[in-house]
């Protein structure tokens, strides 16, 4: 890999641990984060978390594991070519759904209206309590004391609220200003994987049509010059054919918009990116080709009468469980009653959001029903 930019992340230059550690040998401090993020628990249960289709639905369908490997994939590709650090770019992208409950956003629809009145419940806060918290894994600290750039990148989104209790990493969201570009292009590459692979999975589901995304201009586009070069190509091997064209087309764009305006802003430092406006995105061209394929899955998938009904079930079985702890703690494991003694529905959310899907489902026929125990 070539040298850094001197706008990268620099991981000698690092805003440091929350505990002070002795510097990592053979290797730096985001190759040190990515590392403890790999080994620890929450990573492996991203494996049985559900991205849109629920565990059980199908062996073939992303997971949140899948998935984040997915965007640590195109989130190095990107960093590489802007010369930015690849390991940070990676850590965050490896850990940046650690807060997601299961059942995906309807659990944590479900946990955040459970948890309302004992202060809400957000998804990416919850990514940085696990790191910051509830992963213990070290005699000298609780969490995995990663480093200042690598938590400040998991910390996509935050209310105004609970910024102002996060100290330095909630700064930015009260004074306004950006992360590193590492998080901008973990932020980004997200997108990029999960609106493909969504329109992957879909199909394989048969809750999307062929016929209905070739209405939509970005997969039109992508699947005509697939029958140009194959004009016999069919089935799978046709829609693994536009979707690697659309990614490869939205990470190129990505690549040379960023390139653009770093030439325009002319950054020096990461101060300096910490204080321009965000200099990773698409170009307004392919962002509006974006914003239609997201449009369309938000209509045809994630509303879709089959997702819909899972998803209430999803609700129904967080909301159960959140209400059934919160009457009596003791129903849960007890290192999770111990936490209960201080903050009781804090540590129900923390126990219910790190359930996978199977268990949760499971958790809940122990709980309600009779023949269960």
């Amino acid at each position: 890999m070539s040298e850094c930019a001197p706008y990268a992340a620099s991981s000698a230059a690092s805003r440091g641990r929350r505990y002070r550690e002795p510097p990592p040998r053979n290797r730096s401090e985001f190759q040190r984060d990515r590392d403890r993020i790999i080994h620890s628990t929450a990573f492996r249960r991203l494996e049985y978390k559900t991205q849109v289709f629920v565990n059980h639905e199908g062996d073939l369908f992303r997971t949140r594991l899948t998935h984040s490997l997915e965007v640590a994939q195109i989130g190095r590709s990107v960093a590489r070519s802007l010369r930015l650090d690849e390991d940070l770019t990676e850590a965050i992208a490896l850990a940046h759904d650690f807060g997601h409950t299961p059942f995906g956003h309807a659990g944590q629809d479900a946990l955040n209206r459970c948890m309302r009145a004992y202060g809400g419940f957000e998804h990416n806060l919850q990514s940085l309590r696990v790191v910051d918290v509830l992963e213990q894994r070290y005699a000298a600290f609780d969490g995995l004391n990663l480093t200042f750039e690598t938590r400040e990148g998991i910390l996509k989104h935050c209310s105004r609220k609970n910024a102002r209790m996060l100290g330095e990493i909630g700064e930015r969201f009260l004074r306004g200003g950006q992360p590193s570009l590492e998080a901008q292009i973990a932020n980004l590459a997200d997108e990029i994987a999960y609106n493909n692979h969504d329109v992957d999975d879909g199909l394989r589901s048969g809750l999307l049509l062929l016929e209905e995304l070739a209405e939509v201009r970005l997969f039109r586009r992508h699947m005509k010059a697939a029958l140009r070069n194959f004009p016999r190509l069919t089935g799978r091997r046709l829609i693994h054919e536009t979707v690697r064209r659309m990614i490869d087309m939205l990470v190129t764009d990505l690549v040379a918009h960023a390139g653009r305006n770093l030439r325009l802003h002319r950054p020096t430092s990461i101060a300096d990116v910490r204080n321009a406006p965000s200099l990773v995105g698409f170009s307004s061209a392919v962002e509006k080709l974006h914003l239609d394929l997201k449009q369309f899955l938000r209509e045809k998938l994630y509303r879709h009468y089959r997702v819909a009904r899972m998803s209430a079930k999803a609700r129904r079985i967080v909301s159960d469980l959140f209400g059934a702890f919160l009457t009596d703690p003791r129903l849960m494991p007890p290192e999770f009653q111990a936490r209960a003694t201080d903050d009781a529905p804090r540590a129900i959310a923390d126990y219910v959001a790190g359930m996978t899907d199977r268990y949760a489902i499971l958790e809940h026929r122990r709980l309600f029903a009779i023949e269960s125990n």
